[in-house]
């Protein structure tokens, strides 16, 4: 199902062409910025116009496309004076809800949600999701687990027919700090693939997530049964959550090259 708007190609066309001395490279990359930021935009604004309510309990996912999504809520809750209660899944979404004006909880006061959205990393045609790139996988998910609802918004590039088409990153793991050798291992030996420990960009050492552990990035090397991997990584001592989401999601919104919105629900098997 597909929602069309003003063609996002022939906008770009008519910037690039505009551009005076920008190389040729560095004029691609522009239009290429210009169409995601657009086509995340799309997508976040139909999933807020179409799920949210007044009354509703609301998870908030982290990343990018996830900023597009609260400014639409925090335009209609003024617009439309609606009564909105947010619950976020990680700092980055505390601070929005904040900044936006939006109000904020926990799941202390509201442990039963009505709707989460979120992003994603990659989508595949079963609607499983990896995600955990920006490291919030964990609250993510439990935020996505107490909803009624689990909606994913993102753009073209994260449309996928199977996981490790677009992404090539591979799978974050949330590892207990102590862990994370015995844990390497172990994937590598038993899934096969590289595991890598996530190194920060700008401090010294590993990433540290906002519950105070480490991510792994497992780099598969095929195509797995993503419900029986996914349990079985979560069984090994030391791992704390798994960056696939896996039978969650009920739909996903993708944000077109073209100015439309393909819209996926969870296939019936």
């Amino acid at each position: 199902m597909r929602h069309r708007t003003e063609p996002l190609t022939f906008l770009c066309r008519t910037l690039v062409a505009e551009g005076s001395v920008e190389s040729k490279a560095l004029q691609r990359g522009r239009v290429r910025k210009i169409m995601t930021e657009a086509a995340k935009k799309l997508a976040a604004c139909a999933a807020v116009d179409n799920h949210v309510q007044t009354n509703h309990v609301l998870g908030i996912g982290s990343g990018s496309t996830i900023v597009h999504a609260v400014h639409k809520l925090a335009e209609r809750v003024k617009k439309e004076n609606l009564n909105i209660v947010c619950i976020p899944t990680s700092f980055q979404a505390r601070q929005l809800i904040l900044q936006n004006g939006l109000t904020l909880s926990d799941l202390d006061r509201h442990p039963e949600l009505n709707v989460a959205i979120d992003g994603a990393d990659e989508v595949d045609s079963d609607l499983s999701l990896i995600k955990g790139g920006g490291g919030c996988l964990t609250q993510e998910k439990i935020v996505a687990g107490c909803a009624k609802s689990f909606i994913v918004i993102a753009d073209y590039r994260k449309k996928s027919k199977n996981l490790g088409e677009q992404w090539k990153k591979g799978i974050p793991i949330e590892v207990i700090p102590m862990a994370y050798v015995p844990i390497t291992r172990l994937l590598t030996n038993r899934f096969g693939g590289v595991t890598e420990l996530r190194m920060a960009v700008n401090k010294a050492g590993p990433v540290v997530t906002d519950n105070g552990n480490f991510l792994l990035d497992w780099k598969f090397d095929k195509v797995h049964n993503w419900n029986e991997v996914n349990m079985a990584i979560k069984m090994i001592p030391g791992v704390v959550e798994t960056g696939l989401f896996i039978n969650m999601a009920e739909r996903v919104y993708f944000g077109m090259e073209d100015g439309s919105v393909s819209v996926h629900e969870k296939p019936v098997h």
